[in-house]
C-alpha cells in the first residue's frame, strides 16, 4: 500500500550542540555541565570518550548541511549551546557563537532546509549550575533572558523554536537516578528542578511573544505510553501513577497549564511540593506551547509493586510501580529497549483526544546499534533494521494522522552517528556512518532511503514487513 503523508510535511533528523559541534572550550563557549564531569569522572564515559570528540559540526557545518540534503532534509533541528552564546550563562555575548549561529541558518535555509532551533538540551552552562541550576529560580531567569537573545538573534529567520528537549531527563538523570550530572539522588531538589524547567519554559514563551515574531514556539518531550501488565485494578493503577508522573508532569503544564492535581496530591504526601510557586504558576499558565515535539523510542509498561517500598529508601516515582518486561516483545538487544511501533499511534490518539490535538511533529525516532562500523561491506553499510523500524513507525504514524491527529513531521535520532553522554559512541543512529579516527563520512543504506522517502513524500508499505519500494 501506498503510504503518503500531508503536503509540505517536515522530514528531517534532530541533534543536540553538544553531542555534534566540538570545539567544547574554544572559540570563546564556556564550559557546560559535560566538560565539568568528564573533567572529574572521565571513566563514567564509555571508552573514555568525552564531549571534544563529536562530529565535528562546528568545523565542517557547510559539509554537513551538503549531507543533510544528500539524505532528504527539508527540515533539521538541531540546538543552540547556552555556554556558546553566554560563556558564563548571562552577562556578555560571544560575538563568534553569534556569527557561527547566523550562518549556520542561513546555510540551512540556503540549502532548502527549515531550521528547528532547540534553546537547551541538557547542557546547563557550568556557571548556572554552580549557582544551583534549575534548582535556583533565578536560572530560570537567566534561560529566559538568553532565550530572548536567541529570538532576537536569529527570530528574523528561525520560525520553529524548541524551549527544551526532554526536560524529564535533566531532572531524572542530575536528581534521582544519578546518571547525568550533579549526580544527585535528591527527590525534594528533583521537583523544584521540574518546576523551574516549566517555570523557565513559560518564561522563554512570554519573552517570545512579547517580541511579536511570526512563528511557534514549542516543547520536546519524550512520551512513553505507560501499559498495565492486566486489566486488573491494581496494575491499571501502577500504568496510571506511571503515566502521571513520567509523562504527565510536563506534558500537562506545558499544553494546558495546569498540573495534574492527583499529581500534586502526591507529591504533598510526600512532602515534596515546594512552597511560594502561585507567582509561576500564574506565568506556567499564561503561556502555554504553539506545538508539541515528541521523541518517541520505546513504551513503559508496569505493574502493581511486588514488595512494599523501603521506607528509609529516597523517593522516585517507582514507589507506586513496577517495570515491566511483557514476554513474547521484541527487544533491541544493543539498547534493552522494546521495539513497539504501535506505541506512536497511541501517542498521536492520546494528542488529538486529551490535549485539543495541539499540532506536533516525531522531533525523534531512532534505533541504535553497538559495532556498527563492523558492518561495512565493500564500502557500503547496509542497515535494512533500521529502514525498517522507520517504516514501521511510519505505518502507525500515518493511520494516527488519517484519524484526525494533527502531526505535521517526523524526523529521526539522528543524521551523523554522534557523540551520545556518558554512552559515547557505543550506540550509532545516524544516517551517516562517522569514522571517528579520520572524521570521513559514509552515507548508509538508510540514508538513501530516507532521501527517498522525501522525494516521495511516502513509501510503499508491506503489512509482512517486504519492502516493495
Amino acid at each position: 500500500m501506498k503510504l503518503t503523508f500531508p503536503d509540505r510535511f517536515m522530514w528531517g533528523s534532530a541533534a543536540s550542540a553538544t553531542q555534534t559541534e566540538g570545539a567544547s572550550q574554544q572559540f570563546g563557549k564556556g564550559k557546560n555541565i559535560w566538560d565539568r564531569w568528564f573533567e572529574i569522572e572521565p571513566e563514567r564515559f564509555h571508552q573514555r570518550v568525552g564531549p571534544t570528540d563529536t562530529s565535528q559540526f562546528y568545523m565542517n557545518m557547510k559539509e554537513d548541511v551538503k549531507y543533510l540534503a544528500a539524505t532528504g532534509h527539508n527540515s533539521f533541528r538541531t540546538s543552540i549551546s547556552w555556554s556558546r552564546l553566554y560563556p558564563e550563562g548571562t552577562g556578555d555575548i560571544n560575538p563568534q557563537a553569534v556569527d557561527f549561529y547566523n550562518a549556520m541558518i542561513d546555510e540551512l535555509i540556503d540549502n532548502g532546509i527549515t531550521p528547528v532551533i532547540n534553546l537547551f538540551h541538557f547542557d546547563m552552562p557550568l556557571a548556572m549550575q554552580d549557582i544551583g541550576g534549575f534548582e535556583n529560580e533565578q536560572v530560570a531567569h537567566h534561560f529566559a533572558r538568553y532565550a530572548a537573545s536567541c529570538f532576537r538573534l536569529f527570530g528574523d529567520r528561525v520560525k520553529y523554536w524548541f524551549t527544551f528537549n526532554e526536560p524529564i531527563v535533566h531532572v531524572e538523570g542530575g536528581y534521582l537516578y544519578d546518571f547525568h550530572y550533579p549526580n544527585r539522588v535528591d527527590p525534594q531538589a528533583a521537583v523544584r528542578v521540574a518546576f523551574n524547567t516549566l517555570y523557565a519554559n513559560a518564561l522563554a514563551i512570554e519573552h517570545y511573544r512579547a517580541q511579536a515574531q511570526d512563528g511557534q514556539i514549542g516543547i520536546v518531550l519524550n512520551l512513553t505510553p505507560s501499559y498495565p501488565r492486566s486489566q486488573h485494578p491494581a496494575d491499571l493503577r501502577a500504568a496510571e501513577i506511571a503515566d502521571l508522573f513520567c509523562n504527565r508532569s510536563f506534558l500537562d503544564p506545558a499544553v494546558k497549564g495546569v498540573f495534574p492535581a492527583e499529581l500534586v496530591a502526591l507529591l504533598k504526601k510526600h512532602d515534596l511540593l515546594p512552597c511560594g510557586l502561585e507567582q509561576a504558576c500564574e506565568v506556567i499558565r499564561h503561556n502555554t506551547v504553539d506545538f508539541l515535539g515528541v521523541n518517541y523510542y520505546h513504551p513503559r509498561r508496569v505493574c502493581a509493586r511486588r514488595s512494599l517500598p523501603d521506607p528509609e529508601a529516597p523517593f522516585t516515582p517507582e514507589y507506586y510501580f513496577d517495570n515491566y518486561t511483557m514476554p513474547g516483545c521484541r527487544i533491541n538487544e544493543d539498547k534493552n529497549w522494546e521495539i513497539y511501533e504501535k506505541g506512536l499511534y497511541d501517542i498521536a490518539i492520546s494528542i488529538r483526544d486529551d490535549y485539543g490535538n495541539i499540532p506536533w511533529m516525531v522531533s525523534e525516532n531512532g534505533f541504535g546499534v553497538k559495532d556498527e562500523r563492523n558492518r561495512i561491506i565493500n564500502g557500503e553499510l547496509n542497515d535494512d533494521y533500521r529502514i525498517q523500524f522507520y517504516r514501521d513507525h511510519l505505518f502507525w504514524l500515518h493511520k494516527g494522522i488519517e484519524e484526525g491527529s494533527h502531526c505535521f513531521g517526523y524526523h529521526v535520532w539522528t543524521f551523523i552517528d554522534n557523540w551520545s553522554w556518558s554512552n559515547a559512541y557505543r550506540n550509532r543512529y545516524g544516517l551517516i556512518s562517522l569514522d571517528l579516527q579520520t572524521g570521513s563520512k559514509l552515507i548508509k543504506k538508510s540514508g538513501y532511503w530516507f532521501k527517498a522517502l522525501h522525494d516521495n513524500n511516502g513509501f510503499d508499505y508491506s503489512p509482512s514487513g517486504t519492502q516493495s519500494d
